[in-house]
């Protein structure tokens, strides 16, 4: 039966996660503030977490969030508490997006022990905490999605980025282990692989460094949050019921 134009279908596809209950780490800003203001837009019940308190509470007013949740996402008993805060409420966690990241530059004869540690403890060591937190509940649900932040630099590499590289491939291999242990209970593990985005943590760059970013693209720009966000969303949509295992890049083709 025909649903009578096309207005029909983007109502549908916009209310595609009604009923998801999803958390977003690193939510404040950039590319988690675009994911949690889609899955929000798109019927979801989002829990938005961050160690900036000020932007949880603008980010939850914004997408009238499930709740915030201001936390250290190295902090184990952190995350414990915000998952156990979040299964009290609704019973059930469907989806986890591994959003939360920073980075420490610096040439490997340069780099220091802390420099390397504290990207290792956000990128990876959290999405490990993270993810091991959640999982029994969406079994116990009947499945859910992990879905991990990774990198193009976490499969090709980047000139002073040792630290940023290693934690984003490390996620690479988190994906692939876990989507083959976890996808006979139900849960789809993947990743997705952004290029250069427009985020805040590109204010400080110089305009002529920018130039360059965008000239590395076909597309001749950089990424919006919003397209990474859209990803995110199909990801955790049935609409992905078969993609398990995967690593979608989101580059505009700047690895070609």
């Amino acid at each position: 039966m025909s649903d009578g134009g096309s207005g029909m279908n983007i109502e549908r596809n916009a209310m595609r996660l009604s009923g998801n209950v999803a958390i977003v780490t690193g939510a404040a800003q950039g590319i988690g503030k675009a994911t949690a203001l889609k899955f929000a837009r798109e019927g979801a019940s989002v829990a938005v977490c961050d160690l900036d308190g000020e932007a949880v509470r603008s980010t939850v007013a914004e997408c009238r969030a499930a709740g915030g949740f201001c936390l250290d996402v190295t902090s184990r008993a952190s995350l414990d508490e915000m998952v156990a805060a979040v299964r009290e409420k609704y019973g059930r966690i469907d989806t986890l997006v591994n959003n939360a990241g920073i980075t420490r530059d610096a040439r490997l004869q340069k780099m220091t022990a802390r420099q390397f540690d504290e990207v290792i403890d956000v990128n990876l060591r959290a999405v490990f905490h993270a993810s091991q937190a959640v999982v029994d509940i969406m079994i116990e649900g009947g499945g859910g999605a992990i879905l991990n932040a990774s990198s193009v630099v976490g499969i090709y590499g980047n000139y002073g980025q040792t630290n940023y590289a290693a934690s984003k491939f490390g996620v690479i291999g988190f994906t692939k282990t876990w989507s083959r242990e976890l996808g006979p209970k139900g849960i789809r593990v993947n990743a997705v692989a952004p290029g250069f985005i427009d985020t805040p943590i590109l204010s400080t760059v110089p305009e002529e460094v920018l130039q360059k970013m965008r000239d590395q693209v076909p597309l001749r720009r950089l990424g919006k949050p919003e397209e990474i966000a859209n990803i995110y969303a199909f990801l955790a949509s049935n609409e992905a019921s078969y993609i398990n295992g995967a690593v979608i890049e989101v580059s505009g083709g700047m690895t070609l």
